[in-house]
């Protein structure tokens, strides 16, 4: 998918995310998160590091940096290009933090572009979404409310009717089975 294309798909979705559509917005975060994905494990290649685990953490700092910052979004300007700078910032501060930064890392938009969304992410999704299948309705509840959308424990639990002692329980079990289940489905890979 061209950078075009990409942005005509996501802008829409983007905008209507900053209006408060929360489905809208789990489509931005899906599309751009599978397509920085891509540039992020090829960027850390390109820096002689290649664990992919390492690219899934940037990742989840440069989401939750899109998530904060989504109120500095100019929307004159290409989503794409607002998404990509951050996370060229994040990938360069996570390279200075390890303390492996090589000194001359090239940040290009041409590797953006052509990063393509990776298989892996959508297995993974698919993943992860059996295994919240596997789960009781109130915990899937919780851990979607508080781990993938950022809500409080505190809302979540409120939301669901539970003590927030009681929601943490719930949440911290969830989060168990969940890992033996995607642990299972990987040794049967």
């Amino acid at each position: 998918m061209s950078l075009e294309d990409l942005e005509t798909q996501i802008r829409p979705a983007f905008l209507a995310a900053l209006a408060g559509d929360n489905a809208a917005y789990r489509l931005f975060l899906d599309v751009i998160g599978a397509r920085l994905r891509g540039y992020l494990r090829h960027m850390l290649k390109r820096a002689g590091r290649s664990e992919p685990s390492e690219a899934e953490d940037v990742l989840q700092e440069v989401l939750l940096a899109l998530h904060l910052a989504r109120h500095t979004y100019e929307p004159s300007s290409p989503v794409t290009a607002w998404a990509h700078a951050i996370a060229r910032y994040k990938l360069v501060d996570h390279l200075r933090r390890t303390g492996r930064h090589s000194g001359h890392l090239p940040l290009d938009d041409e590797a953006f572009a052509l990063a393509a969304p990776e298989s892996q992410a959508s297995d993974a999704r698919m993943d992860l979404v059996r295994a919240m299948e596997g789960l009781p309705e109130r915990t899937r509840r919780l851990i979607d409310r508080v781990k993938l959308q950022g809500g409080s424990v505190a809302e979540a639990a409120r939301e669901t009717g539970m003590s927030e002692t009681a929601a943490k329980v719930a949440i911290h079990r969830g989060l168990k089975a969940m890992a033996r289940f995607l642990t299972r489905t990987r040794r049967s890979d």
